[in-house]
This record gives C-alpha cells, structure tokens and sequence, in this order.
C-alpha cells in the first residue's frame, strides 16, 4: 500500500464568507497543490473540503497520514464523533443537529477507502506545509471575496 503524506488548511474571510481551502498531496518524493473555495461558507466547510478534495485525489487505497490544524476535522474523525452523529442521523445530540453533514457523509466514504493516520498541527505556528496550505487556501478565498 503506497504511503501519501497529505496537509490540508481551510480558511475564510468572515464567518461565513469567501471561503478557500488548500491541500498539498506528497507521494515518493513528488508533491501535488490543490485549491479551490467558495463564494459564501465557514471556516468548518473549507477545512472540511481540503480533506476531502485531497482524498478524493488519491486514485486507489493508500496508507495515508493527515495533518491538519483543525481540532473539528482531527477530533471528530480520531474519536468517532462523526460516525456517531452519522449513526444518529446527523443529530449531536437529541436536540443539536450535526453541522455541514453532506460533507461529513463524503468525508467518511473516502476516510473508510484509506488507511489513515491522524495528526493534528498547530496552525500559524511555522509548520511549512501548514504555512503553503494556508497561503493556498487564502489565494482561493480572495478569488471570491
């Protein structure tokens, strides 16, 4: 099984507002940018997105580790919050919906065709692929702003 590194950052312009998100894919040395963004959405979504863009770049099963600096993608994949809000029809609890589930419910069917190791980074804090990620995903979010 080929072993992916993959960095993702989300960023926005107001909370909800112009939106992007970036991800860098790196495989054997060679590395991949992908961006893109919205035009009115939230932090959540775009961090979301670059996860799943980035997933869903990858063309077969792979061993990959994910580093992100959203608490919100890493806890709710490591600690099962999100299969759980999916096994509870997308409700947090008996009286909060889960937020942005058509995106979680894409998260989990690429999440599940993967290996996937999750590490959080935190963000501003120099990391360089964090850095490229989120300077990616600002470039993406001033396309709609």
């Amino acid at each position: 099984m080929k072993h992916v590194e993959i960095f993702t950052d989300g960023a926005c312009s107001g909370n909800p507002g112009p939106g992007g998100w970036g991800a860098i894919l790196r495989y054997n040395g060679h590395e991949k940018e992908l961006s893109g963004g919205e035009a009115n959405t939230t932090n959540n979504r775009m961090e979301l997105s670059a996860v799943i863009n980035a997933l869903a770049a990858l063309k077969e099963p792979c061993s990959v580790t994910l580093y992100s600096d959203s608490q919100y993608v890493c806890n709710a994949l490591k600690l099962g919050w999100a299969e759980k809000w999916k096994a509870n029809n997308w409700m947090r609890n008996k009286k909060e919906p889960a937020l942005n589930p058509e995106l979680w419910d894409k998260l989990l069917t690429l999440y599940h065709k993967h290996e996937v190791e999750i590490v959080w980074v935190k963000g501003h804090a120099g990391h360089p692929e964090n850095e490229r990620c989120d300077r990616l995903a600002v470039a993406a979010a001033q396309q709609y702003a």
